[in-house]
């Protein structure tokens, strides 16, 4: 394929992906997962579990462990769940939250 055909199909594919991103962007993070399969795609039962471990298995089973990710997930790795910076039911879609959201130290991410 000539690389103008390429860059072409390249624009189309992000500009389809950007506009479905801009939209889910006005989601929470839970309503955004409710889509892939109800509640229970989170949930046991559609319902909480007490201790959030339930939950947090879930989150493991799509995105992998924390000490598979990116090194700030790395270092909260055996101290956090998901949920902890993630708050499904009022995080919107895309927002990643910073170090200062729970640390008043000037840390920043690697």
């Amino acid at each position: 394929m000539s690389k103008k055909l390429l860059s072409a199909l390249f624009a189309a594919g992000f500009a389809v992906m950007m506009s479905s991103a801009s939209f889910a962007a006005d989601e929470t993070l839970a309503e955004f997962h409710v889509e892939m399969g109800g509640c229970e795609s989170c949930h046991a039962n559609e319902e909480p579990s007490a201790d959030g471990a339930y939950e947090f298995e879930q989150c493991q089973s799509c995105h992998g462990s924390l000490a598979e990710m990116d090194d700030t997930h790395k270092a909260h790795d055996g101290a956090l769940m998901c949920a902890d910076c993630h708050a499904p039911h009022e995080a919107k879609v895309g927002v990643k939250p910073t170090c200062d959201t729970c640390h008043d130290d000037g840390r920043t991410a690697k």
